[in-house]
């Protein structure tokens, strides 16, 4: 039934006396369910499959093996502009996400997205946890297609910015009020359980009705490294910080959910009609072992942009696979589309390109391609004289970090031995490469100049929920030192 949506949609809407919807044959004969796990600040190695020696993640390395794997997956830097490629198939700094703060984590409005593109061709959508694309009204995740909305705001529970990005005030990882549709609900629990407690749930009630979008963005193992003591237990008995215990017990308990995801998809009996996606969104932050990394999250260096890449649809895709062809956090929404039938709106502004070919095939002919990685996070106002600061280009072989630095990384993924004596050529079309990224991106940056007054997003609307008074606006003056928060516990 699944496979006929599209062409049923197209004549609803013409009996309706609208315009049909665009779409084309789905690239595997059918549309799946999908799922999407985003996991924040965990890196490449911060999984036992993927061999660190301290962590046990079994239902993740049982995921991996079960998967197609991209082995060189790259995102970004940082959180914000990772989300932004996801949603718009574009370069972050294209759609106006140069930050993680300071209202330039704000998604350009005007910019299809993934989800609306899903609902276009029969999906029903859902978020469930972190965002970190705007706060207000038009920028939020109702208002860019998704059906069913359940999140913390601003980019991490309990978080607030001079401007319109926070959280509810006084959230914790435990009993955080989080946003229902628009609607603040208390919860009780850890704040990943809840996520997925939520998802699933959500999830049993749109199954075998149509297919569905399943969207969870957890904002652990981000800081505040806070987890359940039973998870903490065994890294505080090994002598780690307290950093990298709380880090290491919000990754185990991420494992867990996982399995519990798993285990319903099977109960359920559509593990066969769903495509699972794992990934996360950039190096890690407090993780005490990087393999032959170099740079952690925030870096321009591998370390800091390569995540792990699980896709997982049993019958479908061939387990086990990897994919060692370079991918993009931007592939895959041109990938969605191709495997739903999707049409993306403003194809011709995609960076992104479908990776169906090489799910299919992971030999399959690949064309090279540069991509751009820029830190961003400049001060207010100097995104024009940025252009020399932080910025790497990658291919399938080289790493060029600034101008003058270049890395083999097929022979030296550590990045020790800078070649760009023995392959000038090489640097030179990268950097003219990023020279004219760069100003394409320039009028696009449209959040840079956006006034930063009056209180958080999802402050005025706690407080206006609960019928609590409005404090005035505490303004601080550019040049002050930011006062210092309270401890967390």
């Amino acid at each position: 039934m699944q496979r006929y949506l599209p062409l049923l949609l197209a004549f609803v809407l013409c009996l309706a006396g609208l315009s049909p919807v665009e779409a084309a044959d789905p690239a595997f004969g059918k549309q799946p369910n999908i799922i999407l796990i985003i996991t924040d600040d965990q890196g490449y190695y911060d999984l036992s499959g993927h061999g660190n020696p301290h962590l046990a993640t079994p239902n993740l390395d049982k995921l991996r093996e079960q998967s197609l794997r991209f082995t060189r997956f790259q995102v970004s830097p940082t959180c914000a502009p990772t989300r932004s490629a996801i949603m718009s198939g574009r370069a972050p700094f294209y759609v106006g996400v140069t930050h993680t703060i300071l209202e330039r984590e704000r998604m350009k409005l005007g910019v299809p997205t993934m989800p609306e593109m899903l609902r276009d061709v029969g999906y029903t959508t859902g978020l469930f946890g972190k965002w970190h694309l705007g706060d207000q009204d038009p920028h939020r995740p109702d208002q860019r297609g998704f059906d069913e909305v359940f999140m913390h705001g601003a980019g991490g529970i309990g978080q607030s910015y001079q401007g319109s990005c926070g959280d509810a005030p006084g959230n914790k990882y435990f009993d955080p009020a989080i946003l229902h549709n628009n609607t603040f609900v208390k919860t009780q629990g850890f704040c990943t359980d809840i996520f997925f407690n939520q998802a699933m749930t959500w999830m049993e009630t749109q199954k075998g009705k149509k297919p569905f979008f399943t969207y969870i963005t957890t904002n652990a193992p981000h800081g505040p490294f806070i987890a359940p003591d039973s998870y903490k237990k065994k890294f505080i008995e090994a002598g780690m910080p307290d950093s990298t215990v709380g880090f290491y017990g919000m990754i185990e308990n991420i494992d867990d959910n996982v399995g519990r995801l798993t285990a319903k998809l099977a109960e359920w009996g559509i593990e066969k009609d769903t495509l699972l996606i794992f990934m996360t969104d950039n190096g890690p932050s407090a993780s005490n072992y990087n393999g032959d990394h170099k740079g952690k999250k925030g870096s321009v260096d591998e370390g800091g942009t390569r995540v792990p890449s699980f896709w997982r649809w049993p019958g479908v895709l061939e387990p086990g696979t990897d994919v060692d062809r370079l991918a993009n956090h931007y592939d895959i929404l041109p990938t969605l589309a191709a495997i739903t039938g999707g049409m993306p709106k403003q194809q011709d502004q995609l960076h992104g390109k479908s990776l169906v070919p090489l799910l299919k095939d992971a030999d399959s002919p690949w064309e090279d391609r540069y991509r751009v990685f820029h830190k961003g996070r400049w001060p207010i106002g100097e995104a024009a004289n940025s252009r020399e600061d932080g910025f790497a280009v990658r291919n399938q072989r080289f790493r060029l970090v600034g101008r003058g630095q270049l890395y083999d990384m097929e022979n030296d993924p550590s990045q020790e031995t800078n070649v760009i004596t023995e392959h000038p050529e090489v640097a030179k079309a990268m950097n003219a490469a990023y020279d004219e990224w760069f100003d394409g991106a320039l009028p696009n940056m449209v959040n840079e100049d956006a006034p930063l007054t009056g209180h958080n997003t999802f402050h005025l609307m706690y407080w206006k929920q609960y019928g609590m008074e409005i404090p005035p606006v505490k303004v601080r003056e550019p040049g002050t030192p930011k006062p210092k928060r309270a401890s967390r516990k």
